[in-house]
């Protein structure tokens, strides 16, 4: 396995008013997703990851059961299955971000992890689940409507090009998973988003970088872009990146394209800075009891 990896981040606009039906956002959506997976082939790109639930708008701007209709089992659903083809084609691992459904009606914020070969390799189930409101305007980011928390944990993905591990949007402002992940194995966290201008913009770089920095690992953040009708309850801001483990920026999208970011990772730099900062030598877990109680 070689230490230089290839990674590809797909930050893209919702084309189909929020008010379509849902067959028809998969559709369009799909369609230009695989387009620029395509692009990212052409670049030599190893390892994609695509935005937080990519197949539609962000829907969960609103409660309405609507929505339960774009849910499928993973992996035995057929987008998770197109997909598979699409990374054998390619030889690419693809993060494939979507709305899962168990059993009858038990829903989850989830990403498929697919492998070079096209291999399924296991799932993430989103962990924390926010429900807030944006304003005066009744929109928000719903998500208790739509989702029940993560139930597997923080696994790693031991993938052909490095190991992986995925946290989902609202889940990058809680650095005991990201620790998790380290603890795991993890030599690249991806964390799909969707976000929009305002109350946690400030935080886009800074948490997540920090995360880098305290766990020795690279991060790579994705962002959707433009506004979704008919809720326009705030731009999602796209700038996408990638940081290193000494939480340096290596590269950036823009804010308000559609666009395949592409970087090289290092994987040599994980042990270069973590034999400089000890973190992991030096925590002391014996105190941190307190951590899994519920205070206050």
């Amino acid at each position: 396995m070689s230490d230089q990896v290839r990674v590809g981040l797909i930050q893209a606009s919702n084309d189909v008013d929020g008010a379509e039906p849902v067959a028809l956002h998969k559709e369009k959506a799909i369609e230009k997703h695989i387009r620029m997976i395509e692009e990212a082939a052409e670049k030599g790109v190893q390892i994609v990851c695509l935005q937080e639930i990519f197949y539609g708008p962000y829907f969960c701007s609103e409660q309405n059961a609507k929505w339960y209709e774009a849910a499928e089992k993973v992996p035995d659903g057929p987008t998770t299955r197109q997909f598979q083809e699409l990374a054998k084609k390619h030889s690419m691992v693809i993060v494939l971000p979507i709305y899962e459904v168990e059993g009858i009606a038990t829903y989850y914020n989830t990403a498929a992890v697919i492998d070079a070969d096209g291999s399924y390799l296991g799932k993430y189930r989103k962990n924390h689940i926010p429900h807030v409101g944006v304003g005066d305007s009744g929109y928000g980011f719903w998500e208790k409507f739509y989702f029940k928390p993560g139930n597997m944990g923080y696994p790693v993905f031991d993938t052909a090009y490095a190991k992986i591990g995925v946290y989902i949007c609202y889940d990058r402002h809680f650095p005991e998973g990201a620790r998790l992940l380290g603890l795991n194995g993890a030599e690249i966290v991806f964390n799909p988003s969707a976000t929009v201008a305002g109350l946690s913009e400030y935080l886009w770089k800074l948490e997540q970088p920090a995360h880098a920095v305290a766990n020795g690992y690279f991060l790579a953040a994705i962002n959707r872009v433009g506004t979704e009708g008919p809720w326009n309850m705030g731009e999602f801001y796209g700038q996408s990146y990638i940081v290193d483990p000494r939480g340096q920026f290596t590269a950036m999208a823009s804010r308000d394209e559609d666009e395949v970011l592409v970087g090289d990772v290092d994987r040599k730099m994980i042990r270069e800075v973590r034999d400089t900062w000890q973190f992991y030598r030096d925590r002391r877990p014996e105190t941190y009891d307190e951590m899994i109680q519920q205070i206050p």
